[in-house]
């Protein structure tokens, strides 16, 4: 219960962390800054994706032939799951001003919100399937694998309340309402966690597939969010160099802690 309720809770201190800069900027976000968050939180995920989530969903399944086939299932419907969600929700996607999604008269920050709501969902299901699996005997997934999954995703929280926050107070809103709104967006986290750990109570020989999916989920984010933005525009080799960085910490954290 202990390693639940600290697995829940550090992954939205990351948040809480992030949207608090607000206090400590300027209304705009710097270029340098932005890069720096983008390229590191995609390395986090990347790299969680594939120690925490992919590598132990083939290994549950044992040293067989075929033992790949339940993480590619789980990792496409995941990448098919945050595709649909994508084409179905109106959003904005960080650091444009182009919405997409179906119509809508939504605001931007709205949209904003609901974009990186998206994001938060996939990592709560990846905190959710680990800390479930830390629970079930068979299960190459200890207790302290799962907390370094929370921590890891803390860390890629913190330039995430940040993007949010910073925005917001860009378009007009007080500081105090911004950090409030910034900390609002990572609500599906706890939620998306909470529902996968319920469901994997119930549906354990489906652990390696839910494991697979939140990897997808991650993953579609990355390609489709974080690493087109840290991309375009100057400063692209810092977000190079941070997305190593945050990748190498994530795997360092995941195999020496284990």
């Amino acid at each position: 219960m202990t390693t639940l309720i600290i697995g829940l809770l550090v992954p939205m201190l990351g948040i809480v962390l992030g949207s608090a800069v607000v206090f400590l900027t300027r209304k705009e976000m710097s270029g340098l800054l932005q890069k720096s968050l983008l390229g590191f939180a995609a390395g986090v995920m990347v790299s969680a994706s594939f120690w925490s989530l992919l590598l132990p969903a083939v290994e549950i399944q044992g040293d067989t032939k075929w033992a790949v086939m339940p993480a590619v299932v789980g990792f496409l419907l995941g990448m098919g799951f945050l595709l649909l969600i994508d084409v179905l929700t109106p959003h904005l996607h960080i650091g444009t001003t182009q919405p997409e999604g179906p119509r809508s008269s939504l605001s931007k920050t709205t949209m904003l919100m609901l974009a990186v709501t998206i994001h938060h969902f996939p990592e709560g299901m990846a905190i959710g399937v680990v800390l479930a699996g830390a629970g079930q005997t068979g299960v190459s997934i200890t207790a302290a694998s799962a907390l370094v999954v929370s921590l890891g995703i803390a860390i890629q929280n913190i330039p995430e309340g940040a993007v949010v926050s910073i925005p917001m107070r860009t378009s007009g809103k007080s500081r105090t309402r911004s950090f409030l709104l910034g900390c609002l967006s990572g609500i599906a986290q706890p939620l998306g966690a909470i529902l996968v750990i319920l469901l994997a109570a119930q549906f354990v020989p489906m652990l390696p597939y839910m494991l697979a999916f939140a990897a997808g989920a991650m993953l579609y984010v990355v390609v489709e969010e974080l690493i087109p933005e840290a991309s375009n525009g100057q400063h692209t080799n810092l977000s190079t160099i941070f997305f190593a960085v945050g990748f190498a910490l994530m795997m360092l954290l995941d195999v020496v802690l284990e």
